[in-house]
């Protein structure tokens, strides 16, 4: 395969001649390697804010590994990719309640889980699965934080998309690609979202030609960065 070549098509992607499924949970689906990858999902960062005053409802973690959950029920992969942040601090696994780490261990059964170290949690201890900085797959290349590189597929960023439609303003999750390099939208509950439009994104996409695939209620839309502000 020369380079990575992306495109999307009602929720369809293609990195070269590997065929992905866009989820709308922002999960994204290889069933080629029958490998589940999600992003962020900041389990505890209810609990972490909690610690330094600012109180949040304390549901983030149950409500994130929920959505995991169904996401793995609908495509039982065979092995899952976590692309870092999957813990909102160093210490966020020793917080986790019994239930909450049952679950972690529930979704590990009978496959391969790999965390990403991201910059929030290089290291996550004691919730099962393997621990790397990257991982390829081919020509494809697994990262926490984005370099730019072709091929790749990373979070970090948390990207959104603010879009006007003919009823009015929405702001979305997204993925985002230019052909050639992905970022994922971040899958946590608390996890926020950083616009498309920030100049994080233009050092990776310097010539801002990418597409925004940005999740809907029904299906993702795909919308040039021109039209996102």
């Amino acid at each position: 395969m020369r380079g990575a070549t992306l495109t999307t098509s009602s929720g369809d992607l293609h990195l070269g001649d590997q065929s992905f499924v866009t989820d709308l949970s922002g999960a994204l689906w290889w069933d080629e390697e029958r490998l589940l990858i999600v992003s962020d999902l900041h389990l505890e960062k209810g609990s972490s804010f909690a610690a330094r005053g600012t109180l949040l409802p304390p549901f983030d973690t149950a409500a994130t590994l929920g959505r995991l959950a169904a996401v793995v029920a609908r495509y039982n992969p065979r092995r899952v990719i976590a692309l870092g942040d999957s813990f909102h601090d160093r210490d966020a696994h020793t917080r986790l309640s019994g239930d909450d780490r049952a679950c972690i261990a529930s979704l590990q059964v009978g496959r391969d889980w790999l965390w990403i170290a991201g910059n929030h949690d290089p290291a996550p201890d004691n919730v099962g699965g393997s621990v790397a900085s990257e991982i390829a797959i081919g020509a494809v290349v697994f990262r926490h934080e984005p370099t730019g590189a072709r091929g790749e597929i990373a979070g970090h960023l948390h990207p959104k998309a603010r879009v006007a439609t003919r009823a009015r303003t929405v702001e979305r999750r997204c993925f985002v690609s230019d052909g050639e390099r992905a970022i994922m939208p971040a899958f946590g509950a608390y996890a926020g979202g950083l616009s498309v439009r920030d100049a994080a994104f233009a050092r990776i996409f310097p010539k801002r030609s990418f597409i925004a695939h940005v999740l809907g209620d029904t299906r993702l839309h795909s919308i040039a960065a021109a039209r996102c502000y």
